[in-house]
């Protein structure tokens, strides 16, 4: 028996795990489908490289994309104590005020304007360099400058400028607007993932981790959620996590929709159709998918000036070494560098584009290297995607992957705008402060320039940011999952704290956002009434 049962180790996860048992007197227990964060490529933040395909990720793909090609896109989510944070690039941004005023404002959820939500962004970072207003320091989360910056990203920023956009030392500061080198979620050189929350509630007695555990059903008694049902490793046995106080669902975008399901809360008619007994029809339990959809710009390098150099044995161990013995060089750079936040709608009020540069190219799962081995990679995406899909069950079987479509580009404006962002990110490049490094254009090509052809290589090309939200979301009307206090409606004992929870997508990162909720759903959580007996 615990006192609180937390499903999901991924960042939600652990942020609650740790919090909830800075009380000595409840017992928590946190189960998470994958491993232990052992993998040394986790830790050395270089290793990103490594992480979009393998064994920490759940492999899922896409349902066919019927706006995109009816392409069924790879869509990596992090598989692994730390999830998420533990496998992505480490780029530290939280969105803009104006996102978390509409979540009050349009959506009904008092308590999550930006003004109540930014003492938790505080509460959670540790940062080298910024404080103030708009930062912390002394939190869980290490938050820094890059060590070692490449020439090239600086490059980058210097084109930006060359071009309008402003310097911008400060993404999550005042103005979100310009450009400038990200600030990641590092502590001396290292990656700095939510796994820290446990590291510093390690040896807590009443704080109990699980790995390698399945969870296959909320059990739910007279309307109260009364715990879960799970599986450890490759058993079929199942096992049985009693939550005396409250059972808290953070799987995720895809995982937590996934397990109400699975658990008959959620669509009654699509949950009878599978044979699952239906303990609360909710309709909106998987929907409101929505993701970043990303379009890549790749350049083919006139020298080696980019990361791509280090893939050479003699260069690699040249590398490694520099880290070990001085704590600097290449392996201290989280690949995605410089970036920059700025318009494609020029009536819009804030940014609603944002631009990722890459030193390096097929740095990620399914993105070829340039010929030369030597490239850089630019990558944008719409901030405010108004395209909506679902997740739904494929059968009532807990191992399945569920259907995953977040429908991209079904909305006009989103392919506008994504074109918008394929057409900065070429005047960018083309700046004298880049242009000198660049031999051609790889992708998509000096023939794609019309606004049919940059339309249709955003369809055949594009693909996940990485970033889904909304499936379990917050509100106060009749289509909403959970309440603005996270509570599941109609279910007594149950909570969804992650990104699912999400009325609409950030303007960012999300990563620095979900750790923000999760604080503060663990402040709701503590505050709650006794057990129930």
């Amino acid at each position: 028996m615990y006192d609180y049962v937390v499903v999901g180790g991924g960042a939600a996860g652990c942020v609650l795990a740790a919090r909830l048992s800075n009380s000595p007197d409840v017992r928590v227990l946190l189960l998470e489908a994958g491993p232990v964060d052992k993998d040394p490529y986790i830790h050395m933040p270089v290793g990103f490289y490594k992480m979009t395909s393998g064994p920490l990720i759940w492999s899922y793909r896409l349902a066919p994309q019927r706006h995109a090609a009816d392409r069924e896109i790879p869509y990596a989510q992090g598989r692994v104590l730390g999830g998420g944070s533990s496998i992505n690039a480490m780029v530290f941004t939280r969105g803009q005020a104006q996102d978390f005023d509409r979540w009050a404002k349009e959506f009904g959820c008092a308590g999550w304007s930006f003004e109540d939500i930014l003492p938790y962004y505080r509460k959670s970072e540790d940062n080298n360099r910024l404080a103030g207003a708009y930062h912390g320091n002394g939190g869980p989360l290490g938050v820094s400058d890059l060590i070692s910056p490449t020439n090239l990203a600086r490059a980058f920023v210097l084109a930006c400028q060359e071009m309008g956009i402003p310097y911008n030392p400060d993404f999550n500061g005042r103005e979100q607007a310009g450009c400038g080198l990200y600030q990641v979620s590092q502590r001396n050189g290292r990656r700095s993932s939510a796994v820290e929350y446990l590291r510093q509630a390690r040896g807590r007695p009443n704080l109990t981790v699980h790995t390698g555990c399945l969870a296959t059903r909320i059990r739910i008694e007279n309307h109260r959620a009364v715990g879960v049902e799970y599986r450890r490793g490759n058993s079929n046995r199942t096992e049985f996590a009693r939550a005396e106080r409250e059972t808290i669902v953070a799987s995720g975008a895809i995982g937590s929709p996934k397990l109400l399901m699975l658990s008959g809360i959620g669509p009654g008619d699509e949950l009878k159709r599978l044979g699952i007994p239906v303990e609360q029809d909710l309709a909106g339990v998987g929907r409101n998918l929505h993701d970043h959809y990303d379009i890549d710009v790749i350049y083919d390098l006139n020298g080696p000036y980019s990361l791509d150099k280090y893939k050479k044995p003699h260069w690699m161990l040249w590398a490694g070494l520099e880290y070990k013995l001085f704590n600097k060089g290449p392996v201290t750079s989280n690949v995605v560098e410089a970036g920059a936040f700025w318009y494609g709608d020029r009536g819009s009020p804030t940014p609603d584009l944002q631009f990722h540069f890459l030193v390096g190219a097929g740095v990620e799962a399914g993105i070829a290297p340039v010929p030369s081995g030597s490239g850089c990679t630019m990558n944008s995406y719409f901030l405010r995607p108004r395209s909506r899909g679902t997740v739904t069950l494929r059968s009532a079987d807990p191992a399945e992957a569920p259907v995953i479509d977040p429908n991209y580009l079904a909305d006009p404006y989103d392919l506008k705008l994504s074109v918008e962002g394929l057409k900065t990110s070429r005047e960018i490049m083309a700046q004298s402060a880049l242009r000198r490094y660049i031999r051609c254009e790889h992708l998509p090509g000096p023939e794609v320039r019309t606004q049919a052809q940059c339309e249709e290589f955003a369809r055949q090309y594009g693909r996940t940011s990485y970033h889904p939200v909304g499936t379990c979301r917050m509100g106060i009307d009749n289509s909403s999952v959970v309440d603005p206090q996270l509570r599941v409606r109609g279910v007594d004992g149950l909570r969804v704290v992650d990104s699912s929870i999400m009325p609409m997508l950030t303007s960012s990162n999300t990563f620095a956002p979900t750790v923000m909720i999760a604080e503060k759903g663990a402040e709701m959580i503590a505050a709650k009434e006794p057990k129930h007996e």
